[in-house]
């Protein structure tokens, strides 16, 4: 689980370029549509969460129950608001299902973790 939490920070704060760049975009495009979505400022919050989840992976690559929680808090707002907020942002749905995918991995490797410990 070392190599995946250090992979999925990189590749996560990596992507929170790339998906605060086309959040503004996309907010930008909606402001001056006047459409009412959300999904550039929902963007920039799972953009947020990615850097968030990202550092906190890397930092706590070698262990420890409290850094797989806090990944599955962060990874599981990030995807839960893409999900919820992402109206036609349809690059959002995308963005949302890596912060899902880094939370199911956070939780497996905290049962793992567990499992260790018994």
């Amino acid at each position: 689980m070392k190599t995946w939490k250090l992979v999925s920070g990189i590749l996560s704060i990596v992507l929170f370029v790339l998906v605060s760049f086309q959040s503004c975009a996309a907010g930008i495009s909606n402001t001056l549509e006047e459409n009412g979505e959300m999904g550039g400022t929902a963007g920039l919050i799972v953009a947020l969460m990615l850097l968030a989840g990202g550092i906190v992976s890397i930092c706590t690559r070698k262990g420890g129950k409290s850094g797989n929680i806090a990944l599955i808090v962060l990874f599981g707002l990030g995807a839960l608001i893409g999900f919820t907020l992402a109206g036609s942002y349809a690059d959002l749905s995308i963005w949302s299902s890596w912060c899902l995918i880094c939370a199911v991995l956070a939780l497996v490797a905290l049962i793992k973790g567990r499992k260790k410990e018994e």
